[in-house]
């Protein structure tokens, strides 16, 4: 992520933006910060398991959703881009707009060297501010390893798998998640 500039951007003039760019940037409190591109591994990895969650939950009352719906963080004045989201139902959105949600159940990041950091700290910690959210996937790209955070009773708890034979239960929609279908046809 490259900050675009010092200067700061209200909300009305970094959406203005982001309805034009070119590239995904997110708002984060008058900031506006351009996304980078991604490797094949990343887009390999967000293939896999979006068409998995998306296909398992096609007929339940989750709603699969990919890295163009934006995250609205009131809490945070920021709004920001998560490789995948599942929400129950349809995403709320924010007023009328129709590119950001606010209530997602799920978030999974694929890692990447430039937001490793932001994406297990930072983006974490504004990511716990939604009251919905209580499941966080940390997916690898470079090798086989999936950190899982889980919220019962106001309380984080932490797993993390390292072998294709494993599954992770994903509590919040019920369903098992193998780590060899994340990682299909991957080469490292």
């Amino acid at each position: 992520m490259i900050a675009t500039t010092e200067r700061r951007y209200s909300l009305d003039e970094y959406r203005a933006i982001a309805e034009t760019a070119k590239e995904k940037c997110e708002y984060h409190d008058g900031e506006i910060i351009t996304m980078t591109g991604g490797t094949l591994n990343h887009s390999l990895v967000m293939g896999n398991i979006f068409s998995f969650l998306h296909f398992i939950l096609r007929d339940t009352q989750f709603s699969v959703i990919n890295s163009e719906l934006r995250l609205w963080l009131p809490k945070h004045s920021c709004g920001v881009y998560a490789d995948a989201m599942i929400f129950d139902g349809k995403p709320q959105l924010n007023g009328d707009r129709k590119d950001e949600a606010l209530n997602p159940l799920l978030i999974v990041e694929v890692l990447s060297p430039s937001t490793e950091e932001y994406d297990r700290t930072d983006k974490f910690r504004m990511y716990r501010s939604i009251p919905s959210f209580c499941e966080y996937l940390l997916i690898r790209q470079n090798k086989v390893f999936v950190e899982r955070y889980s919220k019962q009773e106001n309380v984080w708890t932490y797993s993390d798998f390292d072998s294709l034979d494993q599954s992770i239960l994903l509590e919040s929609v019920n369903i098992e998640l193998a780590i060899a279908e994340i990682y299909r046809d991957i080469d490292f």
